[in-house]
């Protein structure tokens, strides 16, 4: 009788096995569009489990009772929005990816359609539309006409010739509108009256308000993040110019066979999660977050045999052999903060998808400080040298998800976690195909920098740490124009879903001056401090002198790098992404990379020469994407966005 149970237990077991490998080969059937499709199998999924139907359908009910208990008239699909969350923190690299599919909102909560109404509002006050909020003064000061002439954001209303106009300009052009009424359908009328008239405008005033206010958590949230990076080049670079150029060459061959092929594929999520969170299902945001962990966690294999070998192969590469062994032992330690790294970055859209952008901030405001510590600890403290560098940055890397998942755990972002489930070993078909474009322009970005890398090599090992400096700086720079262009792009989307064309070309319009000044600004910092900044850095005066004499190109290229980041922020909002990167990816190999090889090595300006070519990539690739942006059909862009949030 044993035996006789023991047939088909096994055939159970193998049966279980065929349809489970059977189930992942569907999985790879064609899509249109793949995150529906993936979501919609899970739903169909979930709904066939009792269990997971009876969690879900509880956490879904207290959800919608929520929403439906304050506000319902809020939830109209045809009140446009104009506050969106920021989806750049998903990022956090030195070189942010050049264009990602683009992301599909999840739905708001009802704070944010607060805001939303808020933004409304206040844009329908500033038109002269709805009554101020405050009364006006009747014969304000010179200093208080000077105050509103440069810092008000009201539309300003034409002259006129007499009092008796003067007076009906003061009154609302349109019914007032009850602020706490019973319903919020007159707001909705009179907003959709006053955009179909083309009443509603908007300053620069307004605008330059708005997006300093969307970037300044952004620039936090990448300086604290990138501090991580840096902190260990800080802290190698007075040991010796060979260490410091070791750690370069071990950073960026981190960046280009793990970091930005997993960021990457991680920007999938970004429209993975947010298509579960849509859906009401909000434990399916935990399961892509599983999905893509444990699939990512599966590449890291090959990443770890490489990285185990990487002393070898990068003395093929390098001249200096001891550069290739440090570097080499650099990748071998880091492998152990790999994993983490992993959950880290799946972990940031999970909390993303749930509008919980300040989580990321709030972990890097613990892990940042405690990064900086263990370095000087394991460096100079414990006297442990070079190796103490990547030691700090493997445990910092494993803090990491620690301090995300007790964010989750006892402060909020749980509702989306339903707890481990086999189904994440399924229908990674569909995910994988929509995270490969993602990867292939994330790493084609960070290719570029890693051949100008290992070329500096070939010019010795001072060259070498010099272009570790150089590209500290550069990347540290660049966390500021990169969060504005978010901020840019944000608003662009924004006011083209609202169907204002005209405010979101000013929109526009400001964010390119704020590119254009940030850029000078970093431009001045970076000429002005040329003999200061290596000094942060090292003390040899052969790296110092070379760092020197670079930086006036390095100066010069903050412009155009600011200019291009924003320039790739307004095409996003456009929704024309795709453009700024292939523009991007043909600036770098077809412009920059060969007048870098040509003038550093066949004119022999070396460092100076490869970083010119970059420069003059960034200039092309500006002013490529600012006359597709100035010659853009934007009536079109409302058209499309339209379209979208009609078929959303």
């Amino acid at each position: 009788m044993d035996g006789g149970r023991d047939i088909p237990s096994q055939h159970v077991t193998s049966t279980s096995h065929r349809d489970f490998a059977s189930s992942l080969v569907r999985s790879f059937t064609a899509t249109s569009p793949l995150a529906q499709e993936l979501v919609a199998r899970d739903i169909a999924e979930c709904s066939s489990d009792e269990e997971d139907d009876r969690t879900s359908r509880g956490r879904r009910v207290s959800h919608e009772n929520a929403f439906d208990s304050e506000d319902e008239d809020d939830e109209g699909a045809r009140t446009p929005t104009l506050y969106r969350r920021l989806s750049g923190v998903a990022y956090g690299s030195s070189r942010p990816a050049i264009a990602v599919p683009p992301v599909s909102e999840p739905v708001l909560t009802q704070i944010e359609r607060r805001r939303s109404r808020d933004a409304e509002r206040s844009l329908l006050r500033d038109n002269h539309i709805l009554p101020p909020k405050h009364a006006l003064e009747k014969e304000p000061g010179f200093f208080s006409r000077v105050y509103k002439r440069v810092f008000s954001t009201k539309v300003p209303l034409p002259e006129t010739p007499d009092e008796e106009s003067r007076v009906a300009e003061r009154q609302p052009l349109l019914t007032p509108v009850p602020e706490d009424g019973p319903t919020a359908d007159p707001l909705n009328e009179v907003w959709e009256t006053a955009v179909a008239e083309g009443k509603i405008k908007t300053t620069w005033q307004r605008e330059a308000q708005t997006i300093a206010v969307y970037s300044r958590s952004l620039i936090v949230t990448f300086m604290l993040q990138y501090s991580i990076n840096v902190a260990s080049i800080f802290a190698v670079g007075r040991i010796g110019k060979l260490e410091l150029g070791a750690v370069s060459l071990a950073t960026m061959t981190a960046n280009i066979t793990c970091y930005a092929p997993i960021q990457g594929l991680a920007t999938s999520l970004d429209t993975l999660c947010a298509q579960a969170f849509g859906s009401g299902h909000k434990h399916l945001v935990g399961l892509q977050l599983q999905r893509m962990t444990f699939f990512l966690w599966l590449l890291l294999l090959p990443v770890a045999i490489v990285w185990f070998h990487a002393e070898d192969i990068l003395a093929t590469m390098i001249p200096e052999r001891r550069s290739a062994e440090l570097a080499g032992m650099y990748l071998r330690i880091v492998i152990a903060g790999t994993p983490a790294m992993v959950a880290f970055e799946c972990g940031k859209r999970f909390v993303q998808a749930q509008g919980l952008f300040q989580a990321t901030t709030y972990v890097l405001m613990i892990a940042a400080p405690v990064n900086i510590i263990l370095n000087y600890t394991f460096v100079w403290r414990l006297g442990w040298g070079f190796i103490g560098a990547p030691i700090a940055v493997a445990c910092t890397q494993n803090l990491l998800p620690i301090i995300l998942f007790l964010y989750v755990r006892f402060v909020d972002g749980s509702q989306c976690w339903g707890g481990l489930s086999k189904r994440a070993f399924s229908n990674w078909g569909p995910m994988i195909r929509l995270a490969l474009p993602g990867m292939i322009m994330v790493a084609a970005e960070w290719f570029a920098f890693e051949i100008l890398t290992l070329a500096t090599g070939q010019f010795g090992t001072s060259y070498l740490a010099a272009q570790s400096i150089m590209v500290t700086v550069s990347a540290t720079t660049f966390q500021i124009p990169f969060p504005l262009s978010i901020a840019g792009s944000t608003r662009v989307a924004n006011l083209i879903g609202a169907k204002l064309v005209d405010a979101a070309k000013t929109s526009a319009k400001v964010t390119f001056v704020g590119g254009l000044v940030t850029g000078l600004l970093n431009m001045v910092i970076v000429f002005a401090f040329r003999y200061q900044i290596p000094l942060l850095f090292t003390h040899d005066q052969e790296v110092i002198e070379i760092v020197a004499s670079v930086m006036p190109v390095l100066s010069v290229l903050q412009v155009f790098d600011g200019l291009a980041a924003v320039s790739h922020g307004l095409l996003r909002g456009l929704g024309r992404q795709e453009i700024g990167g292939y523009a991007n990816l043909a600036s770098y190999y077809i412009v920059a990379l060969p007048i870098s090889f040509g003038l550093g090595f066949g004119l022999d300006w070396k460092l100076a020469g490869l970083w010119a070519g970059v420069t003059v990539g960034l200039l092309v690739v500006s002013c490529i994407e600012y006359w597709v942006i100035y010659t853009a059909d934007w009536d079109r862009s409302v058209k499309e966005a339209e379209h979208r949030n009609a078929s959303g």
